[in-house]
């Protein structure tokens, strides 16, 4: 039997960070994890270069039935925190639109640093361990697992969401907060691509790789501003990304394909500059002319001169290209998502120290929670926050 004062299920962003934190602390502290390496999901993000924060992250940016929830720990431990970790360790790192923080070489840099941190802090990494059962004791929790057994006062659930299964993701985080009387938000995937219907996907069939900036609206009235890509299966892009946070099956998306521009305005100049020029040859110059000739050939677009148009076309498209609808089919699912929406109720935490109001010592922090932050950073942000405030309690 093993015993330590904290034992952590999860080695990936929030799991290391706690470790890290509650070890400076002088805890004996063990990382449980089932994975061959630690941070695997850190190692594939941002195209292999983890977009590790957002300079802008606030909570604002994060999904929670509790909108309160999430102030306390990013408040405490703020993107300039973590960039200031980074920095001390020498990371070389790059900033791309609206706020996004990149390393400039690989991944692997960040789960270096925390691994350092780790070392440093005297924390325990054991990989290869699969937790199997979890008991109450007296002097706080027993853990089985494929590496043997062990004891902690504080038992900290970082076990992650549902998303990318081929790298391990597993429901233990979510049965031990049913097995302790936590109340659970039903999970679905986010920050994912949607599918198209049958007939959606026939008319697109030729675009994949077209992108188009957007403004991008769901039912609920959120709205996100960049490119929507058409794939081979559907739509994907950092507007529909985004915005699959918000949707529900059987709902719409509605799609500003003009968001800088009014489409009347702009066929009225049109009628006085180059009368005779065709529609489609007018909107090719502006978007993507296979996008174009799609919906011209299913007749969503006149085939005429612009100063053939009546009043009533004009108005009619104007409304088609500003707030173009499209019903998807559904989404990709956990194979391809960023992260899992739902999971503990928040309700159930607090929200300084991330501990169970019902299960004194136990812990959950990172995506397991029912948090979800934008796409951009936000949720690693939320990991190291989530992570340094529960580490600082443990």
């Amino acid at each position: 039997m093993k015993q330590y004062d904290v034992v952590i299920i999860g080695a990936g962003a929030a799991g290391l960070m706690c470790a890290a934190t509650a070890g400076y602390r002088g805890k004996g502290v063990a990382v449980l994890d089932m994975g061959k390496k630690p941070g695997r999901k850190i190692l594939i993000s941002g195209g292999g270069r983890c977009n590790f924060t957002n300079e802008n992250a606030k909570p604002e940016n994060y999904l929670c039935r509790n909108p309160h929830f999430v102030k306390s720990c990013l408040s405490r431990y703020t993107q300039h925190d973590f960039i200031e970790l980074v920095e001390r360790h020498g990371l070389a790192y790059h900033h791309k639109t609206l706020g996004q923080l990149f390393c400039n070489n690989s991944a692997q840099d960040i789960v270096d640093i925390l691994m350092t941190e780790c070392d440093w802090a005297g924390v325990e990494v054991i990989l290869r361990s699969e937790v199997l059962k979890v008991t109450n004791i007296d002097s706080g929790y027993q853990l089985e697992t494929s590496n043997g057994e062990f004891q902690c006062q504080s038992l900290v659930v970082a076990s992650g969401g549902l998303t990318m299964p081929k790298l391990g993701a597993s429901p233990i985080g979510y049965k031990i907060a049913e097995q302790f009387g936590l109340k659970l938000f039903p999970t679905t995937a986010a920050l994912v691509p949607f599918t198209l219907h049958d007939h959606d996907k026939q008319r697109f069939d030729g675009l994949s790789g077209i992108s188009i900036d957007c403004l991008v609206s769901s039912e609920s009235g959120q709205s996100f501003r960049e490119n929507i890509l058409f794939t081979h299966r559907g739509l994907s892009g950092p507007a529909i990304l985004q915005i699959s946070s918000y949707w529900q099956a059987g709902q719409s998306v509605s799609i500003n394909l003009l968001p800088d521009e009014s489409l009347a305005e702009l066929i009225e100049s049109w009628r006085q500059n180059n009368p005779k020029k065709s529609l489609k040859n007018c909107l090719s110059q502006i978007l993507p002319s296979r996008f174009i000739d799609i919906l011209t050939n299913e007749q969503a677009i006149p085939d005429k001169a612009v100063n053939q148009l009546t009043h009533t076309e004009i108005k009619q498209m104007h409304d088609y290209f500003h707030h173009w609808t499209i019903k998807p089919n559904g989404t990709e699912g956990y194979r391809t998502a960023e992260v899992t929406l739902g999971g503990v109720d928040t309700d159930e935490l607090s929200s300084k120290t991330f501990e169970a109001k019902k299960a004194p010592g136990l812990f959950f922090i990172g995506e397991v929670t029912e948090v979800t932050g934008w796409l951009g950073g936000y949720n690693f942000q939320y990991a190291w926050s989530s992570g340094v405030a529960c580490g600082q309690a443990v």
